[in-house]
């Protein structure tokens, strides 16, 4: 007779695709903080409803409302949205409003003022006409933190959205009534890396913690860079490498879908490991394999200088439950060519060594959860 051994279970799990009963109410989600990551990860959760919407008998229409983001500067999400717009121009509406420059609140004018008032009037329409499945509510927050419109007055709006609406904001400073009434709060916090400047290493940026945000930033990058390759003319060719999601369902699954329905030939997707969480002290065999192929092929895309864009998503705690060695991910991120960007994603309790390389590294907080709540998730938005 053999002895039994009791397992236990600690460290990083990955939550693997599972049938989960679906939320069909709407929510209001508030990314917030210093860190980068905000506009990314609504974008990203944008792509995400519409590719839902593909293949249904219901339709995604999305309102990206920007306030403080006047035409006239370029911001980095621009080259995200001109790709949603070319991949999907029948489901994405666009309105701008601001001036072009950065302004504290001493100095603000009339026409701030007016210009924010322009964009409520129009977020409120788009909210009551109930035509839009998703609002994106761009920099709302630093408005309200500015008292260019009134918190109250915006905050009984949104409590009054219709019931299947998702409704984003983003920005720094989100005021504590705003924060009351929002189903998911994730501040993206930011963490500074001295040795990456140190060694002249720029474009890699890293995506971790326990809140919301992390694969939707991923996602936001991809699209901005399939923009900037259309806007100047070049192939911006993005490979999405995932670790520890071998089965499907998955959230990412339909944004993915979508991207790769606009652009075939210029996003390429490959997932490794088994359809199953992987617990610390309970690795099996084809764990290290399933992950050691999937690195072998990251590690060539990013000697190939093929791809500018090359999402290494759940690399974090693949290494962090100990299935890929630290030192060729490190030498590998050195000798990346200078224009090829990495975007790395998921939680760890160890943080691996290549995160001194990181020029950019937001730290997801989870503040509030609406699956705390007891409430469903929901197609497009959670899964």
């Amino acid at each position: 007779m053999g002895t039994v051994t009791t397992m236990v279970r600690n460290g990083v799990g990955i939550r693997t695709a599972q049938t989960r009963s679906e939320r069909l109410t709407g929510q209001i989600h508030v990314y917030d903080g210093a860190g980068k990551g905000k506009s990314q990860a609504a974008l990203g959760v944008v792509l995400r409803s519409i590719g839902l919407g593909i293949h249904t008998d219901w339709q995604t229409r999305v309102l990206l409302l920007r306030f403080l983001k006047g035409p006239g500067r370029t911001y980095d999400e621009d080259a995200a949205i001109a790709a949603l717009q070319r991949g999907f121009p029948h489901l994405i509406d666009q309105v701008r409003t601001g001036r072009a420059e950065f302004f504290g609140p001493d100095d603000i004018t009339r026409f701030d003022k007016l210009e924010a008032q322009r964009g409520w009037d129009v977020a409120k329409g788009a909210i009551a006409s109930g035509l839009y499945s998703v609002v994106v509510l761009d920099e709302l927050n630093p408005v309200l933190d500015l008292g260019l419109l009134p918190v109250d007055e915006v905050v009984s709006t949104l409590k009054r959205k219709p019931e299947h609406m998702e409704i984003i904001a983003t920005g720094r400073a989100a005021p504590q009534s705003l924060l009351d009434i929002a189903d998911l709060h994730s501040e993206m916090r930011p963490h500074y890396h001295p040795t990456a400047k140190e060694h002249g290493i720029e474009g890699i940026e890293i995506y971790t913690g326990a809140g919301k945000g992390k694969s939707t930033s991923a996602l936001g990058k991809a699209l901005q860079a399939i923009g900037r390759g259309i806007g100047q003319d070049k192939s911006h060719r993005v490979l999405i490498m995932q670790w520890l999601k071998g089965g499907s369902g998955y959230t990412e699954d339909a944004a993915i879908a979508a991207l790769r329905q606009s652009y075939p030939n210029l996003v390429d997707h490959q997932r490794c490991g088994r359809d199953a969480i992987v617990w610390r002290g309970q690795q099996q065999e084809l764990d290290y394999v399933e992950a050691e192929r999937g690195w072998e092929i990251a590690r060539a895309a990013i000697a190939s200088g093929l791809y500018k864009t090359i999402i290494l998503d759940e690399l974090n705690p693949t290494v962090d439950l100990e299935l890929l060695p630290e030192e060729p991910i490190v030498g590998s991120f050195f000798r990346k060519p200078r224009d090829t960007e990495i975007i790395i994603t998921g939680r760890c309790k160890n943080p691996p060594a290549y995160f001194d390389l990181a020029s950019v590294h937001s730290e997801m907080i989870c503040h509030k959860h609406y699956a705390e709540k007891g409430v469903d998730l929901k197609r497009g938005v959670d899964f």
